[in-house]
């Protein structure tokens, strides 16, 4: 799984928001591996993020374009 993975699937996907485990399974890849790739995402301010708010303990993603 790498970062560019990631990103592609947000990309594709531009409207919607989405937990890392979601992006997992779409992905068919470990929670940990995608969480991982997208803490980086999120530090290179390359998608946009915010907290879930269902789950305040949890980010939610999108496409930054």
């Amino acid at each position: 799984m790498s970062q560019q993975e990631v990103y592609q699937f947000l990309k594709r996907n531009p409207k919607g928001w989405f937990t890392s485990k979601q992006i997992a399974e779409r992905l068919d890849a470990s929670v940990g591996s995608v969480t991982c790739n997208l803490k980086k995402l999120r530090k290179s301010s390359e998608v946009n993020f915010k907290m879930n708010p269902e789950r305040k303990n949890q980010f939610i993603y999108k496409f930054k374009k």
